[in-house]
């Protein structure tokens, strides 16, 4: 192992949304399995907490990152704050600062102020690494996924496999059943029109035409989102010819993956639930309207399919997918 065998606490820093987060799991998990009886920290954002919580077999504490000037998925920057959780995390004497938010611009610096006794990462090609021997020229190519546990071999830990987990606890079978929804697992569809950003959200009559057609092949139809995203989804059924069920607003995380588990298929936008269906290993069709399929989509392509819409707008293309994936027997 290139970093030192005897590393009791580590820190890791990845301030992101759940989508990111679940990508740098199978990187955790080599982690954890080169260090099972290190004290894991995950800095992040302040939701981040409940998903420390969730995988808490991967960390073991959680610390809230205020945010800096620059970084993406930013909050309002409170530099009192900010001081704050550096003195936090310095007095903490942590071994080993991992930095996984993405190639370093900006980010390698703080990082550095974590006073770790060893910081390791990505750091951009060409640009400055904090040193070489722990950083990584980021690889601007493969899956989010891949791309950290290229990070791990890098650091001399071996991969513990590409598979995505969600792990599910009682509260989350709790708020599914409030729901009184009464479905048949492999009988209904899961459909999430929403993401973070309207420029990445498929078209609503394209969801509403998919949505028909599951219901004409005798599956319920689901829409699910965030309470922010009720117009959206109002909008799909709107567009609809036949009944579907309105989630928005009403679900937990944990209850819409208990869902996406069950239902026999998701159609999504590249966000947060394409991955819990990798998780799951449940059929999807994913839009991807941010240019990065590759990097973002799922890694089995066999059972999830991403459209990248930006290279090709063909409507078609993605409703004979969805033909074909609503014709195929369920495992």
């Amino acid at each position: 192992m290139k970093l030192p065998e005897d590393i009791k606490k580590i820190i890791v820093f990845r301030a992101l949304q759940l989508g990111d987060m679940l990508c740098h799991i199978p990187a955790m998990r080599a982690l954890r399995q080169a260090y099972p009886r290190a004290s894991i920290t995950l800095a992040g954002l302040p939701w981040a907490k409940s998903f420390t919580e969730r995988f808490n077999h991967y960390f073991d504490d959680f610390v809230w990152f205020p945010g800096y000037p620059g970084l993406p998925e930013q909050q309002p920057v409170n530099p009192i704050l900010f001081t704050s959780f550096l003195n936090k995390v310095q007095n903490r004497n942590y071994d080993l600062a991992l930095q996984m938010q993405g190639d370093g611009s900006i980010v390698n610096a703080v990082v550095e102020l974590f006073n770790a006794q060893h910081t390791a990462g990505f750091f951009p090609p060409g640009d400055y690494a904090p040193n070489l021997e722990y950083f990584m020229p980021y690889p601007d190519e493969g899956s989010e996924i891949e791309r950290h546990i290229r990070l791990m071999e890098y650091l001399g830990i071996p991969s513990q496999g590409v598979d995505l987990e969600f792990p599910l606890n009682k509260h989350d079978q709790q708020d599914y059943e409030l729901l009184k929804l009464h479905l048949h697992p492999k009988k209904y569809i899961c459909i999430h029109p929403g993401s973070r950003g309207s420029w990445r959200q498929w078209p609503t009559d394209h969801f509403a035409a998919i949505a028909d057609y599951a219901a004409a092949c005798d599956f319920e139809i689901i829409i699910t989102g965030t309470k922010d995203e009720a117009d959206i989804v109002q909008e799909v059924i709107d567009r609809m010819q036949k009944p579907a069920i309105n989630l928005a607003g009403k679900t937990s995380i944990g209850a819409i993956a208990i869902l996406i588990k069950d239902a026999y298929a998701l159609i999504s936008n590249c966000t947060g639930v394409s991955h819990i269906a990798a998780a799951f290993k449940t059929p999807s069709i994913v839009i991807s309207m941010d240019g990065e399929p590759e990097r973002w989509g799922p890694i089995n392509k066999d059972i999830h399919h991403t459209i990248n819409w930006l290279k090709q707008a063909d409507f078609e293309q993605v409703f004979e997918q969805a033909k074909d994936l609503l014709h195929t027997p369920s495992s």
